[in-house]
């Protein structure tokens, strides 16, 4: 993120306010309280996301100032967490300017592996609310939750409920904008960070925007900024009651257009999920490391009707079951076995994910994670599944799709395996 950028936030947020511009007050609730009926589009925004895994990685920095960055010459900064930005560090600064302002910092090279695995938990999770995703970076994604209401309750609800696993789950903190349109829930997630959740009711668009001084609208640098101060506008509500023809002549007719439509809060651009999925999976962190491999088991199970749910949702199917296994040191290790045939079938992934554990060496040892994904996804129509001579059809296929359509219509818990059913018993 630029300096830019971080001052735009800086001033969603009421911490700054450039040329003498009120920032949004305190009087526009940052909660989730609201109707949310239309509000159908998140935005999720991790916090400090590179410096908040160094942090997980490395528990020495707990309550330290933390910078992600190069320390050579001319290396810069890629990320710093909360502490550090009070003492005036921000992305793209001079890492010498950086350790100067912050000389109690902790400075950690880039780890694009461990930044992406993080994320790929992330986006798990969001993928099983709903598979309109539309993943912008390694840190934040748009989600339309219109076909998740039903089953998981509304729009905030839903936030809340990510959130919440974002944090047990990954113990990472993120921030989630809630509105009827894409740009006005991103900017909900930048006003309510770090660690914060935002609904922005329909009814209160323009009471939310109008303050807002216009370098807040996507599209606007420098030279538009200047361009629109030029003309007396400095204000997102200015800009909503400019002459739009005035605007087309001064910065071209789609930016104009396109301006003056976000100015008055109308943003028709969808959530667009990616084609398709590379894999597909889910993964759990245990609240205590666990030893007792018929507990590790039963999870794989779990985590594999999990993955198999998603799967038939999407209309895919995968050929290469993958686990993860998180030792009580936090080193990770991973198994995988490609299928002879392509499958959407839990019983047959939980079959491979538990022979994987089984011979992983890990059996017996505490794990503090486990995960389960199906990789080399493709569309269903595009996979054949032929029995061999004499082979019967198990017929799982039919029950977990009977299985879908009654926690489609009564919600997640009215039906599991049986395993599964009877583990929970026992915890009662």
């Amino acid at each position: 993120m630029s300096r830019r950028q971080l001052e735009r936030g800086a001033a969603l947020r009421g911490m700054v306010a450039p040329d003498g511009i009120a920032p949004l007050g305190a009087d526009f609730p940052v909660d989730g309280s609201g109707p949310d009926e239309d509000c159908h589009i998140l935005h999720l925004d991790m916090d400090a996301f590179f410096a908040s895994v160094e942090q997980l990685r490395h528990p020495e920095a707990r309550g330290r100032p933390v910078i992600v960055g190069g320390t050579g010459p001319r290396s810069v900064v890629s990320s710093a967490d909360y502490i550090a930005r009070r003492h005036g560090v921000h992305s793209a600064m001079p890492m010498a300017q950086a350790t100067r302002l912050c000389p109690d910092a902790l400075v950690y090279p880039p780890d694009g592996a461990a930044y992406r695995q993080a994320s790929e938990a992330v986006m798990d999770i969001l993928r099983s609310v709903t598979p309109l995703v539309q993943p912008l970076s390694l840190d934040e994604a748009f989600l339309d939750v219109s076909g998740s209401r039903r089953r998981l309750g509304g729009p905030v609800r839903i936030a809340a409920m990510i959130r919440e696993r974002v944090r047990r789950e990954q113990r990472l903190t993120c921030s989630v904008g809630v509105a009827a349109t894409r740009f006005v829930a991103k900017l909900g997630s930048t006003h309510c960070k770090p660690d914060g959740l935002l609904l922005v009711p329909t009814a209160a668009v323009h009471g939310f925007l109008d303050p807002l001084p216009v370098g807040a609208l996507p599209g606007v640098g420098d030279k538009t900024e200047r361009t629109l101060a030029r003309l007396g506008l400095r204000t997102v509500g200015a800009l909503a009651r400019a002459d739009t023809q005035l605007l087309r002549m001064e910065l071209g007719e789609k930016a104009g257009t396109r301006l003056a439509e976000l100015a008055r809060g109308e943003d028709p651009s969808p959530v667009l999920p990616e084609t398709q999925d590379k894999s597909v999976g889910a993964e759990e962190t245990f609240a205590e490391d666990v030893v007792d491999p018929g507990l590790i088991d039963r999870e794989l199970l779990r985590l594999s009707e999990k993955v198999a749910h998603r799967l038939r949702v999407s209309g895919q199917v995968g050929r290469t079951v993958s686990v993860k296994l998180r030792r009580a040191d936090f080193s990770t290790i991973t198994r995988a076995r490609t299928l002879s045939e392509s499958t959407d079938v839990a019983r047959e992934i939980s079959t491979v994910a538990r022979a994987l554990y089984a011979a992983s060496g890990l059996k017996g040892s505490p794990v503090r994670l486990v995960g389960v994904r199906l990789e080399g996804v493709a569309p269903v129509e595009h996979a054949y599944r032929q029995l061999a001579l004499g082979e019967e059809d198990t017929g799982w296929r039919d029950v977990e799709r009977v299985m879908d359509r009654v926690k489609a219509r009564f919600g997640p818990g009215a039906i599991q395996s049986a395993v599964l059913a009877k583990r929970d018993e026992n915890d009662v």
